[in-house]
């Protein structure tokens, strides 16, 4: 296990941290509860022209002043809202608007009788940083290769995981690949703590990726990640998504077109660097969940990857013509669910719901082909968009079809797309605004991994924030990012290595494993989890706390609150780029 105590902030590789903003400074291992009444605040800043709220906790307090962190300077002076309590907290809490401050600098927030707040820039580039550490953090992930000092830094690492000799497990076979066969799997990214890839998770992720890229290009065209394929003719966001699209590909059976649910090992390894886990690797069941996330995605994949066929030659093609495969395959399969094999005890991603899959599925191909009867498959199958999460994605079609109003076949559908989503972004908007604590987040949403759920809200704000232009459903959005940046009861930025007090103890083989006192940076911790489904195994560690915002541990036994996934960690690149690429300049 990693040592505890205070270390110095991360430094994230090729400087992508938090020292171009001036926020270097020492690292502390998150309290819960650190205190009776304390001021919380985005740790990372805003931007000029962000709106700027910080939550005091307490009823006492009335004014509030910042000021100069260096000069002690006051700049700006307000009262504070009325307080009002906050129920998945258990606290009472006023806000204090600071938006009025736009002068770049670095500031701290004061209310009389309590400490003073955190210090806090604001900076144009303030969500840049974490925004490219998020998704520089894919790269840590890869499968099957070296990860090189240059690239790395302090994180290399040995290849581990080639997958080019993966048995067929029983559960998947087939005439033409019995079990016991092998089959060639490589590349990918590790799913989460654990060394398995998992194709329904991999769905959820790739689209929001690929969604951060098509819709905010400006963002990450020429943003060097520092990855091997940097300074090619292809934005690195692509490049690094290629390594899991390949992977993906491969978990396609071409006899059928069938798509296999995951590639693990049988069980889950023990907390040791990716070189060191040598157990046998099997893929594993088809699962229609699994054909329809790949249909989905290829399809996205090859629509994104069409411009780029002068460095990928075919690549588009050959993923439209896998699109269509696993789309067939699954409507002549259209309800096997995942079932664990009695001798398998990893991830599982189990779906029975598939309604979600048919539609998002259907939305794709129809905006690659035009196909009409795409079409009628997602107006047969889509309901009223929601939050998305691994296991509902009906929201990502209805996303990519506003984003594209011109393919649709008529304005009844140009009208049902635009109001659905429209609607859904203003109710969690509504929620914002009443909230106490400014965000969307209520007590049933802190659940495993509730800081995606969080950014996953925003991500659906966002996309109102398009078709609306209401400054109101930005803000709000805002206001979800600036909750795992340390606007938050705990006082803690959850993505490891930007902020001050940043979780040091993830539930992460690498960076338990690799000997080094800091994790790898750019990972999101999953988040309060008040169902603590990891208690048992934690003891006699014990969670501070069952309030629903505060059952949270910064302890690498914990992977129901402290793990993280590459699903937690994709809305965080798209909604931290959306804000820096969209918040005005001023």
């Amino acid at each position: 296990m990693a040592a505890k105590g205070s270390r110095r902030l991360v430094q994230a590789a090729l400087a992508l941290a938090l020292v171009p903003l001036g926020l270097g400074c020492e690292a502390r291992t998150p309290v819960a509860g650190s205190g009776p009444q304390q001021v919380r605040i985005n740790q990372l800043g805003f931007a000029p022209g962000s709106q700027k709220l910080a939550l005091v906790e307490g009823a006492g307090a009335v004014g509030f002043r910042v000021v100069d962190e260096g000069g002690h300077k006051p700049v700006l002076e307000g009262v504070l809202s009325a307080p009002a309590h906050w129920e998945p907290a258990g606290l009472d809490a006023a806000v204090a608007d600071l938006s009025a401050l736009s002068a770049p600098g670095r500031y701290r927030l004061q209310v009389e009788g309590l400490p003073p707040s955190d210090p806090f820039v604001v900076d144009a580039g303030a969500y840049e940083g974490v925004a490219t550490g998020a998704l520089k953090a894919f790269y840590f992930h890869r499968a099957g290769v070296p990860l090189e000092p240059a690239h790395a830094g302090r994180w290399a690492r040995k290849a581990g995981h080639p997958d080019d000799k993966v048995l067929v497990h029983a559960s998947a076979a087939s005439p033409q690949r019995p079990a016991g066969s092998h089959i060639s799997a490589p590349r990918g990214w590790y799913d989460a703590g654990d060394y398995g890839k998992y194709v329904v998770n991999s769905g959820i992720t790739m689209w929001t990726l690929l969604a951060a890229w098509e819709h905010h290009p400006g963002f990450f065209r020429g943003r060097d990640l520092g990855i091997p394929e940097s300074g090619d003719a292809v934005p690195d966001i692509l490049d690094e998504a290629l390594w899991n699209l390949q992977w993906m590909l491969a978990m396609q059976d071409p006899a059928d077109g069938g798509v296999y649910h995951k590639l693990t090992t049988l069980q889950f390894s023990g907390m040791v660097m990716p070189h060191r886990d040598t157990a046998p690797r099997y893929v594993v069941a088809k699962s229609t969940a699994a054909a329809l996330d790949f249909a989905a995605v290829m399809a996205m994949a090859s629509r994104v990857y069409a411009p780029y066929e002068a460095q990928f030659p075919g690549l588009a093609q050959r993923m439209a013509s896998a699109a269509r495969l696993a789309w067939d395959w699954a409507q002549a399969n259209p309800g096997i669910e995942y079932r664990q094999p009695e001798d398998v005890g990893t991830g599982a991603y189990g779906d029975s719901k598939l309604d979600d899959e048919w539609a998002w599925a259907a939305a794709e191909l129809f905006l690659l082909t035009g196909d009409r009867a795409y079409w009628d498959v997602f107006a047969a199958r889509a309901v009223t968009p929601q939050v998305p999460n691994w296991a509902d994605v009906g929201a990502l079609g209805w996303i990519s079809l506003s984003r594209h109003p011109a393919r649709l076949p008529d304005d009844a559908a140009r009208v049902r797309v635009r109001d659905g989503l429209a609607q859904a972004a203003r109710s969690l908007q509504q929620r914002q605004a009443d909230s106490a604590w400014k965000g969307s987040m209520q007590a049933g949403d802190f659940v495993w991994g509730s800081n995606a759920v969080a950014l996953n809200q925003a991500l659906l704000m966002l996309q109102g924030y398009h078709l609306e232009g209401d400054r109101a459903l930005l803000d709000a959005a805002q206001s979800q990012l600036d909750w795992v940046l340390g606007r938050n009861p705990l006082g803690v930025s959850f993505v490891t290595g930007y902020g001050l007090r940043t979780p040091m103890h993830v539930h992460h083989r690498p960076s338990q494993a690799d000997g080094i006192v800091e994790p790898v940076p750019g990972w999101l911790s999953g988040g309060p989890n008040p169902g603590q489904q990891d208690a048992t195994d934690c003891a006699p560690v014990r969670y501070p706390s069952r309030v629903p915002a505060l059952s949270w541990m910064d302890h690498d036994c914990s992977y129901a609150s402290n793990e993280v996934a590459i699903n937690w960690n994709a809305p965080l690149v798209y909604v931290a780029a959306a804000v820096q690429a969209l918040t005005p300049a001023e």
